[in-house]
């Protein structure tokens, strides 16, 4: 069955002094992919923009680049879209995968091959440096001649059971070594962490930015804003193309998670970031609202004009 979503993300800057001029670079547009189907994608950004240029990355994310010449002590950029997701195909069972040996051999060999997509997301990035610790923790689920999917599975629900979500625990620049080390960190640690594990073993993994729905406690009513972009994993296993993963939540995704864009890690597709000169400090807020549509309010929505 197909589930239908509208998204929207909304994030306030208010600087405490004028910003004379600010250069921002967003990745707030959900990709197309054969079972995510993208139906309408808006971004709006307040003041106006001076320059405003939309642009395919080197990964093939959609992104907004635009400039704000005018002195301004707040932005606003928001951003709507209405998305639809098949059922993800069925995968075979972990256990008849490939051994993880022969994706690494195989990834070793395509090195020499030009447009080799999978080889961009085999070695350290500025993110994720290549530990041997990295390499110590994830051997003990990629034992010899184990299924590369059994043993990312097995990392995958290693890393949710030993590792706790603490929001205050970490930093966007947190390295991967103090994660690994204090198990404590968020959804873009976790992603970290195992990417960290799988290419310190020569196998290739990229990070994925995007949305996860998620359902309030029995009686509450789902509140506006009130959810979180969220990040995972994919894992490149020959004949099986890219696997996802979630170690936050120790599964692998299906419907419930959209994906906004993928990269080497965070800095990639960060859904917003730039630099200003003047304001000083600042106070940011963010609100996030995933919300599943039936089929007559999809309906509706398709037919509301879209903005100017």
């Amino acid at each position: 069955m197909t589930a239908r979503y509208r998204i929207e993300h909304d994030t306030r800057y208010t600087y405490a002094t004028r910003v004379s001029t600010s250069q921002q670079v967003a990745c707030l547009r959900p990709r197309a992919l054969p079972r995510q189907r993208v139906h309408r994608q808006e971004l709006t950004v307040e003041p106006q923009p001076a320059r405003w240029t939309r642009r395919t990355d080197y990964f093939g994310n959609a992104v907004d680049q635009f400039t704000l010449l005018q002195p301004h002590t707040k932005l606003a950029v928001s951003a709507r879209s209405l998305v639809e997701l098949l059922p993800a195909p069925s995968l075979p069972l972990p256990e008849l995968s490939p051994p993880w040996e022969d994706a690494r051999r195989a990834l070793a060999y395509r090195q020499g091959v030009a447009g080799g997509e999978a080889v961009r997301y085999a070695f350290a990035s500025p993110y994720i440096a290549l530990d041997p610790e990295a390499a110590e923790f994830a051997r003990v689920s990629f034992v010899p001649g184990r299924p590369l999917l059994a043993a990312a599975v097995d990392l995958m629900h290693r890393i949710y059971t030993e590792f706790r979500f603490d929001p205050d625990a970490t930093t966007i620049r947190t390295p991967v070594g103090r994660v690994l080390t204090e198990r404590r960190g968020v959804c873009q640690d976790f992603a970290h962490v195992q990417i960290a594990c799988l290419r310190a073993l020569g196998l290739s993994a990229r990070y994925v930015s995007g949305y996860l729905l998620t359902t309030p406690p029995p009686g509450r009513p789902r509140l506006q804003g009130a959810d979180a972009s969220h990040a995972w994993l994919a894992v490149h296993c020959a004949h099986h193309g890219w696997v996802d993963l979630d170690p936050t939540n120790d599964l692998l995704p299906d419907q419930q998670h959209i994906t906004l864009g993928w990269g080497r890690d965070y800095g990639d597709v960060s859904p917003l970031h730039g630099v200003i000169l003047g304001g000083a400090r600042h106070k940011l807020a963010v609100g996030v609202s995933v919300l599943p549509l039936d089929q007559a309010e999809w309906d509706q929505a398709l037919a509301e004009p879209a903005a100017s």
